[in-house]
């Protein structure tokens, strides 16, 4: 996880940067002693967790998170217990470290913002996996990752996945620009397909699920090095 430092005491600083050396999976990207600075910084780059002090020079850390859109994981640390439990209304903060604390106690608080960090990532995944395409008047749901392929016939495009076939107008590109491409590759003119369920190749032709399709002379090369085989 990325992170960084919001701290205007040195010694504090340098607490929270030997504890974070400990743990090969952070990756600490900067440090700030005062909070317009990092408001910036946050602007125009994401990190997983935040190491926030409440009492800072220009703005206090809980008026600052107030102010940052869309927080990341934000761990308290402070030398005052007094604000607990008015920092917990704020969803994103998900622990309060009083100083001085141990390395145990640091522990469990970043093991708390990968836990928030995993429900986030779980949701989002589930939210892009799914989606509905209106088919004749009805809405038929479709989980990206059961799909086989997508063949092009004209104005029509037919979605095969691993339980239904769905014809309707569309066009192969708006699904190209709509689809992970690490896990849809267009393999013809007329086809792109889920290499989550490819068999074989063989010669020009492709096998998924054990359908035997074409494989556009332009678009080989291409297959090839997704498939990780060139």
């Amino acid at each position: 996880m990325t992170c960084i430092i919001i701290e205007d005491e040195i010694p504090a600083q340098n607490i929270l940067k030997n504890f974070l050396k400990k743990l090969p999976d952070m990756e600490l990207i900067a440090t700030f002693k005062v909070a317009i600075e990092a408001n910036n910084f946050l602007k125009s780059e994401t990190v997983d967790v935040v190491f926030l002090d409440i009492n800072l020079p220009d703005i206090s850390g809980i008026d600052f998170i107030k102010t940052v859109k869309n927080p990341p994981a934000i761990i308290m640390t402070t030398a005052y217990p007094d604000y607990a439990v008015s920092s917990f209304e704020l969803d994103t903060i998900v622990d309060y470290l009083v100083k001085p604390f141990s390395f145990d106690r640091f522990l469990k608080a970043i093991n708390k913002a990968k836990d928030r960090l995993e429900v986030l990532n779980k949701t989002t995944a589930d939210e892009s996996e799914v989606l509905f395409l209106n088919v004749d008047k009805t809405l038929h749901k479709i989980v990206l990752d059961d799909i086989l392929y997508i063949e092009s016939d004209r104005n029509y495009i037919t979605v095969v996945t691993t339980k239904q076939k769905l014809s309707y107008i569309d066009s192969l590109k708006n699904w190209k620009e709509k689809l992970p491409s690490n896990q849809f590759i267009q393999t013809h003119k007329s086809y792109i397909i889920n290499r989550k369920f490819v068999d074989k190749i063989s010669g020009n032709e492709i096998y998924v699920n054990s359908k035997r399709l074409p494989i556009g002379r332009t678009y080989k090369q291409e297959l090839l090095l997704k498939l990780g085989i060139v």
